[in-house]
């Protein structure tokens, strides 16, 4: 049985095939004593720091916005084993910029804080066995990512996250990029023209069962 499960808000039954759970998203300005608190329902994720500069954003986004050439991805189709991880994780790296590419927005960067914090909640859910933005101690996607050190509570900043794990077939990069690019939600993350970084993690195993699939969790950013 192969399955793939992408994350939008909780389901309590996982199916054969393709299965998704109705898109959300939402926005979240924290305050300087706490804020950046998601709710626990919504899951491919957007949210904004609290000093956003609006002339200085609207043109210097109009420079970064180019023609872009194709950008050619390899090994989208392999299925993901201790081997080949790192590969995977590139691919998917490949694939998010290649899709930027054909719509005209500028190529994401991969980011070693971001990265960080999508590997800790990779290894968190299928260690826990739990699927969702929020970690079973309470922590949002925007506490994980701000605590890896991507960027300051009360800084200008702009985050999200998108969540899937597949078995068999539908664990590769294609499968994974084809579901997210199906649904509402995370098809926005991928993309949002703001975004400039992005950290991937691809951990061997899901949330259900440890020993079959893969996790995989794609954080993205802006410092604005």
């Amino acid at each position: 049985m192969h399955k793939i499960f992408t994350r939008i808000v909780p389901a309590g039954a996982v199916a054969a095939g393709l299965v998704f759970a109705s898109p959300a998203s939402a926005d979240a300005a924290p305050s300087k004593t706490k804020g950046g608190k998601a709710t626990k329902t919504v899951a491919a994720e957007i949210a904004l720091g609290d000093k956003r500069p609006v002339k200085a954003k609207a043109s210097k986004a109009k420079k970064k916005v180019t023609a872009r050439a194709t950008v050619a991805c390899s090994n989208t189709t392999i299925t993901p084993d201790a081997a080949n991880l790192e590969v995977v994780r590139v691919t998917l790296l490949c694939l998010h910029n290649q899709i930027r590419a054909q719509a005209g927005l500028p190529l994401l960067k991969d980011n070693t804080k971001l990265r960080k914090a999508a590997v800790g909640h990779s290894n968190d859910m299928v260690a826990e066995g739990y699927f969702d933005h929020t970690s079973l101690n309470g922590d949002t996607f925007v506490d994980r990512i701000l605590d890896a050190g991507y960027a300051k509570r009360n800084d200008g900043w702009t985050i999200g996250e998108n969540l899937a794990w597949g078995t068999g077939e539908l664990s590769t990069p294609q499968a994974i990029m084809n579901a997210w690019m199906n649904s509402a939600g995370h098809k926005a993350n991928i993309l949002k023209k703001a975004y400039k970084e992005v950290g991937i993690s691809v951990r061997l195993g899901v949330p259900t069962d440890a020993g079959v699939g893969a996790t995989v969790t794609a954080d993205f950013g802006a410092k604005v």
